[in-house]
Formats: C-alpha cells, structure tokens, sequence
C-alpha cells in the first residue's frame, strides 16, 4: 500500500492486490485494533475489467452487521481498476487529518463476491493486522494473536468447561467416595487458577488494544469475586456432622451455578467482541450442548434409582420389635 498527504485534512492511498485473486480483498481502518466497530474499503475484480467497490461498516461478526455503504470514514474518489496484467488497484481519499495506525487487511473465500442488490459480503478466508507510523512508512504486524488465543482457551477450559466436568463429577459420583472428592477438588482448582490466568491476560489485551470493553470486563470480575467466594468456601468448609453443613451445601452449590452460568455467557460475548466467527461459537456451543446432555442424563438416572429406592424401601416390611434378636 502507498499513501500521501495530499492537504491538511486529505489522505491520498493506493492499494494494490493480484488481479487473479479470484475473491474480494479489504482495507480496514481500525481505533483500537479490532475488527469489530472497524471501516473497510472493500473491493473485487470478478474477471478483467470488471470490478466493484463498497464501503462497509463491520459492526459485528455476523453478515447483517456487516453494512454496505456506512462506516465513521469519510471516503472520496475511491476506484478500482488493472493498471496492469498482474495487478489491480484499489485507490481512495480520506478525508482527515490524521487516519488511524490500525490497519486490517483481508481477503474473501474463493469465488464469493459481494453482489446485487443487498451486497452481502462473505465472512473473510484469511486476515492480518498491522500497526503504521505514517511517518516513516515503517509497519509491524499487531501480534496480539497469542495473546488472544490464550485468553480464550484459558477462561472457556477454566470458568466453563472445568467447572462444569468438577460440578458434574460432585452431584452425580458421590458414590465413588472419596474419589469423587479429590477428582471434583482437583478438576474445580485447575480451572479457578486458568480462569484467573486466562483473566489477567483478557486485562492485559485490552491495554494494549485500548479496547472499549466494558461489560465484558466487568462480568469477568464478577466471576473472580464468585470464584474467590468459592475458595473460601474449601477454607471454611464445616464437618458433615455440623449444624451449619446444610446452609454451607446451598452457599456452595448455588454460587457455583451461577459462576458456570456467568462463565459461559461472558465467553459467547467474548467470543462476539473478538470478531472469532461462527467456527469458535460452534465449537464452543457444541462443547457446551455435550455437558449440559450428559449433565440431564445422569439427573434423570438419579431421580430413578431414587424413586427405585423409595418404592423399594415402601415394600420392605418392618421386623416387629418381638422378633428383634434383643426381644430375647
């Protein structure tokens, strides 16, 4: 990509791409990195010297948050055309006096181009991000991918997935005494420690990004406070003779409820926020679908063998005291 100032407020660019590709390519002009709330220039060459271009507004991840002919830039003279045999060019004008350093860069699935009349534009194939200093010309790839990633897996494997299995193991194994025990303390603990790990670097992402997070933010420490609320409760835990044991089994089961519930909404919105697509939603929903499946069988498979035990227990007939061994 080249780019000049063309006056005060008017930035001159030139982007140019392989005029084979036979998919649409993008320019996104990004305030904090992301492609979410992003403006892109979006052009495609079908076959030779015939081309479109559109503006779109990338609001969300989804195709009818993606909209045509909107966006927070102010685009001028934008055109697309082959200048020569192996190269076609996107050229635009911004009006500003400063465009933004974040730049996105993406390209379309093969084959699928924006179309008449709606110009739905299909979810990208591949995708980079870079960081200019305009300058000097001098760009660096945004590496925040890693950081991204491990924020994901760490809080999905640890606020739901784990807690999930650990809850599951507590409600419907206690007939494995004292494994269930141990196994449900270990899985709980693995997953408290990567959903805190996994937190501090969903903190650390959105200082390097200045993302406008919010909500996300605050539910994350909603989920901290309920899971410290939930080592307290180990720390406290009272005897199974104790009086209070009863209060402590609702403190404990129902905070933990809450926590999982928490933990997987925030991780759908996370998901959205970070512009993932539908291939992490899936994912995720499927792995979800699974616990909560085997989850509803072993709960009716309980309320069987106790309506079992209770039928059971109805027909058994009492010994009189007569013929107690202590009558004698």
């Amino acid at each position: 990509m080249k780019y000049a100032k063309a006056s005060s407020d008017v930035w001159s660019f030139v982007f140019s791409f392989p005029s084979n590709i036979k998919a649409y390519v993008a320019i996104g002009f990004s305030n904090d990195g992301s492609m979410v709330g992003s403006t892109a220039i979006v052009g495609w060459m079908p076959s030779s010297g015939a081309g479109g271009l559109k503006v779109y507004y990338l609001g969300g991840t989804s195709p009818n948050q993606v909209i045509p002919d909107k966006g927070d830039l102010n685009v001028m003279n934008f055109s697309i055309l082959p200048a020569t045999t192996s190269l076609a060019y996107i050229t635009f004008q911004l009006k500003t006096t400063q465009p933004t350093t974040n730049l996105l860069y993406a390209i379309g699935p093969n084959g699928v181009f924006p179309d008449y009349p709606d110009y739905t534009l299909a979810q990208h194939s591949d995708k980079t991000s870079t960081k200019i200093d305009y300058s000097t010309g001098a760009t660096s790839e945004i590496s925040n991918l890693k950081l991204r990633r491990s924020h994901g897996i760490l809080t999905i494997a640890g606020w739901s997935i784990l807690m999930m299995i650990g809850s599951i193991i507590a409600r419907y194994f206690k007939h494995w005494d004292p494994i269930w025990f141990y196994l449900h303390a270990s899985i709980q603990t693995f997953g408290i420690l990567a959903g805190v790990i996994g937190i501090l670097c969903g903190f650390s992402l959105s200082k390097k990004l200045n993302a406008d997070v919010t909500n996300h933010k605050n539910i994350a420490i909603l989920i901290l406070v309920l899971g410290f609320l939930q080592v307290l409760a180990i720390v406290f835990r009272p005897g199974p003779s104790s009086k209070i044991r009863k209060y402590w089994n609702w403190y404990h089961h129902n905070v933990g409820r809450i926590l999982i519930i928490f933990g997987v909404v925030n991780t759908f919105y996370g998901i959205h926020l970070g512009g993932e697509g539908s291939k992490w939603f899936l994912a995720y929903g499927v792995t979800i679908a699974i616990l909560v499946i085997i989850a509803v069988i072993l709960e009716i498979r309980m309320w069987i063998i106790a309506r079992k035990e209770t039928e059971q227990s109805r027909k058994t007939p009492s010994i009189p005291q007569s013929m107690e061994l202590g009558a004698y």
